[in-house]
């Protein structure tokens, strides 16, 4: 798609996933990045930040960031006011039809190894037996599936011993896809969602909050579980190192994030 013409930027929402996309490997925004976003947002442009992060295991970066406009967490289930420390919308994973979809799954696949994510700004990621949290993230470990659905849910995250996370992907797909979302978020991170819920349902509601629209919007990501965002989107960006399957789906792809991918192409709009 080609850049609509406009005041400033051609773009009135910046749209930008975090993982392997704002951040960097060592988890950091570098200075580069940071004085694009702030010239486009001088420009103005106004920047959401849209993860599949929940809250909990997002707000730390935004407070770091002195980030305080709108967040889409959790994979569109959140809508969350940086600014207020407030949560404006959440979605709720059907707990009943979560566990018939993950009863299903290990029809096939054996056991898997389980984690879920509690609703609410000071919601636990519970971590069962054998499931690998990556980084320094916080979470409480359970070993009893009870624990796993006594309290609301965004989601669940599945992983298995041999299968890879687009293998076991596909498999939840094809077999628990009529009762929830299955997405891929990245390395190790395969998740099962309300039904019908994705990036670009959040993205939607916050930029109606903001008075924007789809045609508005440029949007950068890494992963499948931005595909619904590109969708939305006047023009989606890929990462150098983005899963091919977004690759597939984007207008352009960038450099990557450790080489300021966003910076690149914002740097060129603002020209």
């Amino acid at each position: 798609m080609s850049d609509a013409p406009g005041a400033g930027l051609p773009y009135r929402l910046i749209a930008t996933d975090l993982d392997g996309t704002l951040l960097r490997s060592d988890d950091t925004v570098s200075r580069r990045t940071r004085d694009a976003l702030a010239a486009a947002t001088a420009a103005g442009a106004a920047h959401i930040v849209v993860t599949g992060r929940a809250v909990p295991w997002t707000r730390h970066i935004l407070d770091d960031l002195g980030y305080d406009g709108l967040a889409v967490c959790g994979q569109g289930a959140q809508v969350y006011h940086a600014g207020e420390h407030r949560l404006l919308t959440s979605v709720t994973l059907d707990r009943q039809l979560a566990g018939v979809a993950l009863a299903k799954i290990e029809s096939e696949t054996g056991p898997l190894y389980l984690a879920a994510s509690r609703d609410g700004l000071e919601g636990e990621v519970l971590v069962g037996p054998g499931y690998s949290v990556g980084g320094s993230l916080p979470a409480t470990p359970f070993t009893d599936a009870s624990d796993l659905w006594s309290a609301p849910l965004n989601k669940i995250y599945i992983q298995h011993p041999t299968l890879s996370d687009d293998e076991l992907a596909e498999v939840a797909r094809r077999t628990a896809g009529g009762f929830v979302t299955v997405t891929m978020a990245g390395a190790g991170i395969v998740e099962l969602l309300p039904l019908g819920l994705s990036k670009a349902t959040g993205l939607s509601l916050a930029a109606r909050r903001l008075k924007l629209k789809a045609a508005d919007t440029i949007a950068f990501g890494d992963m499948p579980n931005d595909i619904s965002m590109f969708g939305w989107a006047a023009r989606g960006v890929a990462m150098a190192n983005a899963h091919a399957e977004l690759k597939a789906v984007a207008d352009e792809v960038t450099s990557t994030n450790d080489e300021d991918g966003i910076a690149v192409v914002l740097e060129r709009l603002l020209g």
